[in-house]
């Protein structure tokens, strides 16, 4: 199969909401699900249209209480497009396919190109037989602009062929099963304009509080002389074609779309602009040469090759899936990046700490798309301070779920299926979040050397977020040290003690070792100011003498639970009681979500030692294990030579993969003591959204925190790379199933750098520039390595063990 391909033979309408999602095309701007053009919103399609960072909020009663919910507001559709012969039936996939008339059909997804192809072959009632050939882009090239060509031959009859065209503005938010019951309707309709051009067609709506204006335009085009009739009515306008046809002649249909929104720059009024921009395009020819090209370029700043044709395909499709929803047409915009893509409406397309894992990919290719996520996170610190303020503390508390202007969208209740009840959710005491905007922002700064953003933005980010954490850590006299209460760590089947009634754990190592870190970089950020930027900042902030003391403080005696000789999850953590995996594993099969099993059986995750994804162990995926060891010598902890190796190998078999980031974050760690069993935790990691493992989640919209980790897995942990101390360090590791790697980067400035990984031998080539320092281990070798050379090293004990591929 190739590595640019993602095929599907045969119609199957149980996964066509899966394939929708994985065939979505988007290019940052606006994103489009893969669904059949002549389909509506049913059991087996979902056609979904989703603006960056166009939400709109609701209120609903739910599990009793008042509550409103944010969403990513699903647009009008643009694709709608169907035919018939002459006084027969609209086609209709499902149907044709149900009483047997579907002959032939394939679906293509173009990775390279971003095409989206479709060949199917049908016959009507009447026994008349269609061929149809269709080709859609949503402009890589031109943000607002979408296309469909639909290729049409009449294989064994002559007369009139009907093709209705239409702009579907009736549509909900009614993507995920779960969310049905609560208010969906964010589009206010209003009546079609007349477009005063025969070819075109405009249809706006208003988002219903928000107050976003929305305009979809279309101009549709025959091959063929065709006559043309208009039908409206309130969110919905069609034109319908009626084209004569002769039995084997081809006639083609081009539809070309825009979208443009009342928030966008540059543009006096939004529909006025959505129908220039489709009067003024080139035919789709045209439009597909300028996209192939602009996704080109993008390949060519993403380029990461190996040598196994299947892993190859699959981190294609996920590179493909992330710049899809966060392009270089997002730099300009005020958005941040939902967990689950713009393909789909899972999480209400709220944006959580994904950034995480999908910044490093990012920052080492496309920086400005980078820093642009990072702004996202800037413009709403006077939220995160209020947010703070609100609850008695100072500096900035970032929300667990964010939309629009920053606030906390996380739901308050939700709902477990399985039992049919209310559950209270417990999930915005994950204040680690605020963490990892303060590391995200450090390791860019570390990638990039961009001391202006960090001057500008980054410290104040990472300032606010430190005094939130000082001021949160409460000191104990009676172990002399400060503990952090009431919070959640990543791990999410832990919300509360079991014999206690208020939620929040104390101590969760991970945000309590991170906080640590933070304070340590919260100093070395203000540093590395200017002195008169750094006065000019500590004033403004009214940041004082005795909260830099605190921080010193906080950082060098914050408490880490032990147990057992390993890492404590969080304080007491040890004392909880052993699950029966095995009984469990026997009883249900799949037990990613032991929380709703055990919930429905009137018991609690909160009661064992049941992780739902990676928690302490996310420690050793967001430091260095020497950062790690230096944070715990720094608070005075011992822990011996086989920390991580004894911690993993505790956790490892107490987790349950809940969640798609923790197979990636296993096979992280894994990687460096069990290449083995690493190489197949990273290949499930990989098969999440492309096999569907947690069984329709990825119909309701891709993981892209996942996805984005494992071409970053690839990156930083198989070429052994990290950023720190103004240094590129590598020291590849590659599994033995990969003979070699190869990577484009970009480091500091430097555009061009090319690694290539061998098992036994790594080369480095620095295109022109300015000279590039480099440590290579193992042994520490430094390098400077100046513009057009290559240097070439061989590799001692690198490779990790075999797998048998």
């Amino acid at each position: 199969m190739s590595r640019w391909d993602l095929i599907y033979d045969g119609y199957e309408p149980a996964a066509e909401r899966q394939r929708e999602a994985l065939c979505t095309l988007g290019n940052g701007y606006f994103a489009t699900r893969g669904a059949a053009p002549e389909s509506s919103a049913d059991e087996a399609h979902y056609p979904g249209t989703y603006v960056s960072g166009c939400y709109d909020r609701l209120s609903a009663q739910v599990g009793g209480q008042d509550a409103d919910n944010a969403d990513l507001v699903n647009v009008p559709n643009w694709l709608p497009l169907t035919f018939r012969a002459d006084g027969g039936e609209w086609f209709d996939l499902d149907r044709a396919c149900a009483e047997g008339r579907l002959l032939s059909y394939g679906q293509e997804l173009n990775l390279r190109r971003g095409v989206l192809t479709r060949l199917l072959r049908c016959r009507d009632a009447a026994g008349r037989t269609f061929r149809l050939a269709q080709r859609r882009i949503v402009s890589m090239d031109e943000p607002h602009l979408a296309a469909m060509q639909t290729t049409i031959v009449p294989e064994d009859w002559t007369g009139v062929l009907e093709v209705r065209s239409a702009l579907d503005g009736r549509v909900a938010n009614t993507g995920v099963a779960r969310y049905r019951d609560l208010p969906a309707e964010h589009l206010v309709r209003e009546d079609p304009a007349d477009p005063g051009d025969p070819e075109a067609q405009l249809l706006t709506t208003i988002t219903a509080t928000s107050r976003i204006g929305i305009a979809v335009a279309a101009r549709t085009r025959s091959s063929e002389p065709a006559e043309r009739s208009r039908r409206t009515e309130p969110g919905w306008t069609a034109q319908d074609l009626r084209i004569e046809v002769r039995e084997g002649a081809e006639v083609t249909i081009e539809k070309v779309a825009a979208v443009y929104t009342s928030r966008d720059r540059a543009v006096e009024e939004h529909g006025r602009a959505a129908l220039a921009a489709v009067r003024r395009a080139e035919g789709f020819d045209g439009l597909l040469e300028r996209h192939a090209l602009a996704w080109a370029h993008l390949w060519r700043r993403a380029q990461l090759r190996l040598d196994h044709a299947d892993v190859q395909r699959v981190l294609n499709l996920h590179i493909f899936h992330v710049l899809q929803t966060v392009s270089p047409h997002c730099a300009e915009l005020d958005v941040g990046v939902p967990a689950r893509g713009l393909h789909g409406e899972a999480y209400r397309g709220h944006v959580f700490w994904d950034e995480l894992f999908i910044l490093p990919f990012l920052t080492m290719r496309f920086p400005e798309i980078a820093k642009a996520l990072l702004m996202y996170r800037w413009r709403r610190l006077p939220a995160a301070r209020r947010a703070a303020a609100a609850v008695g503390r100072r500096g900035a508390m970032y929300p667990w779920q964010s939309a629009a202007d920053g606030r906390e969208e996380t739901q308050r209740v939700h709902l477990n299926p399985r039992s049919g009840r209310w559950l209270r959710d417990h999930s915005h005491l994950q204040r680690h979040v605020g963490l990892t905007i303060a590391h995200n922002v450090w390791r860019f700064y570390e990638a990039t050397g961009d001391t202006e953003f960090l001057a500008e933005y980054g410290t104040e980010i990472i300032l606010e977020i430190a005094r939130y954490f000082a001021d949160l850590a409460a000191y104990d006299r009676s172990i002399d040290r400060y503990r952090i209460r009431g919070v959640m760590g990543p791990d999410e089947y832990h919300d509360a003690y079991p014999d206690r009634d208020e939620p929040g754990l104390d101590d969760n190592a991970y945000t309590n070792v991170l906080t640590a870190w933070l304070l340590h970089r919260a100093l070395d950020a203000l540093a590395l100011l200017p002195e008169d930027r750094r006065t000019e900042l500590r004033e403004r902030l009214a940041l004082t003498r005795e909260e830099i003391t605190r921080f010193e403080d906080v950082r060098r005696r914050l408490y880490v639970p032990f147990h057992d000789g390993v890492i404590s999850q969080f304080e007491g953590y040890g004392d909880l009681e052993e699950l029966d995996w095995p009984g469990y594993r026997g009883r249900y099969g799949d037990i990613r979500r032991l929380d709703r099993i055990l919930e429905a059986e009137g018991d609690s995750t909160n009661r064992y030692k049941a992780s739902k994804q990676a928690d302490v162990l996310m420690l050793f995926y967001v430091l260095t294990p020497q950062e790690l060891d230096d944070i715990l010598r720094r608070l005075g902890y011992e822990h011996g030579p086989d920390l991580i190796a004894r911690t993993t190998a505790y956790y490892l078999p107490r987790t349950s993969h809940g969640s798609t980031l923790s197979s990636l974050v296993h096979a992280w760690i894994l990687a460096s003591t069990d290449g083995d069993r690493a190489w197949r935790v990273f290949r499930e990691a990989l098969s999440g959204d492309l096999e569907d493992v947690q069984h329709g989640t990825t119909a309701e919209g891709v993981h892209l925190g996942a996805m984005a980790g494992t071409v970053d897995l690839v990156q930083r942990c198989y070429a052994g790379m990290n950023t720190q101390g103004g240094t590129l360090h590598l020291n590849p590791r590659l599994p033995a199933a990969i003979g070699e790697l190869r990577l484009g980067l970009r480091y500091r400035g430097h555009w061009g750098i090319d690694l290539v990984c061998h098992q036994d031998r790594l080369k480095v080539t620095l295109r022109p520039g300015a000279a590039l320092p480099i440590r290579i281990a193992p042994g520490d070798q430094d390098v400077l390595i100046q513009p057009g050379d290559s240097w070439e090293t061989p590799l001692r004990n690198g490779r990790t063990p075999a797998d048998g591929e």
